[in-house]
């Protein structure tokens, strides 16, 4: 369960505040503890938003400095350049994320500043969450930082979870030193382009289509659909692939069901390869009951909580989805193979000890007929149940 936001500041609540978190307005601290305690209780842990790039203009610190200027003791937690700051109005006279005033960068090189963050990072283990999802931890290129963070982390916890947006390869940061996974993109451009096929909103995926984020993995074939998910498998260490958060859309990017033109048959589709692919599943809050959602702020609409507008067929597949990767240890531990991909067609086994089991999925909009040998893979005279249906 990765909440978020939880902090007091405006928009999407991810500028680091530190211990303040979480607001009054989400119900303040007791509320978290029942949060943390029930979610425990029901063997579910509970992942926390990490914004260690940038702080707010709301952060004591650097109020200190717009207060004091050059006298400020914060002084060099931030990158100053000139005064006035101009924090409200005017070019800022300072470093700040995405040239956003209302979100100042912190001074990484400061050891001070570096003390701070890792113990909030250390606080909020101890207190009892299972990790931190890491905002744009590519935007400051200190691995010492990040390594650092991870033995902080695991310290206070060796089962925490660590994961890290990064909307391209992730290769620098996984490597056994820093994260244990990432939100897998590069799988989320995939999906959209196998699945989504030629019905893809294009307005929708927006910038994510450029080639230094999905362009060249946004593809329509089923070849070039298992040419690069089995590449995601062979460039990371196994840990790593186990550990990965796949998702097909974020708050970030368009809802992947906008994103397929409300093709209700291709997101169940998606859905199933998530779900059967080597990794964790990632479910963005109303996906589930089918809530649409352009591009950011849209794709963050507040979740209905009138249950006569829910798709439940959708929530219902979802859960038999959820149900059937529980059951399976292959399915989430287990060996990937591709059997078959050609045209609208992928198949591919998931084997662990001495199960099977095969995923087929068709694309196109009518049936497919394959004849597949399987002899190599299956024990003789073995029978097949369908796990959607229950049939043999």
């Amino acid at each position: 369960l990765l909440p978020s936001p939880l902090g007091r500041p405006r928009q999407l609540g991810i500028r680091a505040r530190a211990s303040s978190l979480p607001a009054p307005l989400r119900g303040g601290r007791p509320a978290f503890d029942v949060l943390l305690r029930e979610a425990h209780r029901r063997n579910l842990r509970v992942v926390l938003d990490g914004v260690f790039n940038h702080a707010s203009r709301g952060f004591f610190q650097f109020n200190d400095i717009l207060e004091n200027e050059a006298a400020s003791p914060y002084l060099d937690w931030f990158k100053v350049n000139s005064f006035p700051m101009n924090a409200y109005w005017g070019k800022p006279g300072y470093t700040a994320w995405a040239d956003l005033a209302a979100l100042p960068e912190f001074n990484h090189a400061n050891p001070q500043v570096r003390r701070y963050i890792m113990d909030v990072a250390r606080y909020w283990v101890e207190q009892g969450i299972d990790g931190w999802r890491l905002d744009v931890p590519f935007c400051f290129g200190d691995d010492a930082f990040w390594q650092e963070f991870r033995a902080v982390v695991k310290t206070a916890n060796p089962e925490a979870y660590i994961t890290g947006e990064i909307p391209w390869d992730a290769t620098r940061w996984m490597q056994g030193d820093q994260f244990d996974g990432v939100m897998n993109y590069l799988l989320t451009y995939a999906c959209w382009g196998f699945f989504g096929g030629g019905n893809l909103d294009w307005d929708l995926i927006g910038h994510w289509a450029r080639e230094d984020h999905g362009g060249l993995w946004i593809k329509p074939g089923a070849e070039a659909f298992a040419a690069s998910v089995t590449n995601l498998l062979e460039r990371y260490p196994t840990p790593n692939v186990r550990a990965q958060l796949n998702l097909l859309d974020s708050h970030d990017t368009a809802r992947v069901i906008s994103i397929f033109k409300g093709d209700k048959a291709a997101f169940k589709l998606a859905e199933t390869f998530i779900f059967t692919y080597p990794g964790a599943p990632c479910i963005y809050y109303g996906n589930e009951i089918g809530l649409e959602g352009g591009r950011d702020p849209d794709c963050r609409r507040a979740f209905p909580w009138d249950e006569r507008r829910w798709d439940r067929d959708l929530r219902g597949y979802l859960q038999k989805l959820a149900a059937i990767r529980a059951a399976h240890p292959a399915l989430r531990d287990g060996g990937f193979k591709v059997l078959h991909a050609a045209g609208d067609a992928v198949v591919y086994l998931r084997s662990l000890g001495a199960e099977r089991v095969v995923v087929a999925l068709n694309r196109g909009q009518g049936s497919a007929a394959l004849t597949l040998d399987l002899s190599a893979e299956l024990e003789a005279a073995c029978t097949l149940r369908e796990l959607l249906t229950g049939g043999e």
